[in-house]
């Protein structure tokens, strides 16, 4: 009797295990720690140009109604823009975050490196690439803000993203 013969031999005497679960409906936990930490980091991650505009005399809600240009054209009101950036601002935070969950698991990196080298990557798609290229004329108030201090927040996003990640996973 072949090698193949006597496994198939030996499985006939062991009792066939429970039928397995079925797969949970919903997210997967990938997805649910991503959209999580998009929310902390999203709620964090504005520090770094808030404290700059309190620190250079500069409007601390500026940046939220430049997100909100995102979805209200730029001379739509104060409170309008506002809201509605914290409306963008949220969205893109959860988006990034889920992209981030799955992004950091396959780095070799620290979960808060590659989360520090993914926000930079999403402060060049974001700012690079969408408010100050050809599309930017879309979006006249984020053109208008300070680089460095979006691009820090952008930092901090993925840095406080990867961390939750890491406490989390």
């Amino acid at each position: 009797m072949g090698m193949v013969g006597k496994a198939d031999k030996a499985a006939g005497c062991y009792p066939v295990g429970a039928p397995s679960k079925p797969a949970r409906a919903g997210l997967s936990a990938e997805v649910r720690e991503g959209l999580w930490a998009g929310a902390v980091a999203g709620l964090l991650s504005g520090a770094p140009s808030t404290v700059d505009a309190l620190l250079t005399g500069a409007d601390p809600l500026a940046a939220a109604r430049a997100a909100g240009n995102l979805l209200l054209p730029a001379d739509a009101g104060r409170g309008a823009l506002v809201a509605a950036g914290g409306v963008a601002h949220m969205v893109l935070s959860l988006g990034w975050g889920t992209v981030l969950a799955m992004a950091v698991r396959r780095s070799s990196l620290s979960p808060v490196a590659a989360g520090a080298v993914a926000g930079a990557t999403i402060a060049a798609v974001d700012l690079g690439l969408l408010a100050h290229g050809p599309l930017g004329r879309r979006w006249p108030l984020i053109r208008t803000l300070p680089v460095g201090p979006q691009v820090a927040d952008h930092l901090a996003f993925g840095a406080i993203a990867g961390a939750v990640l890491a406490r989390r996973g």
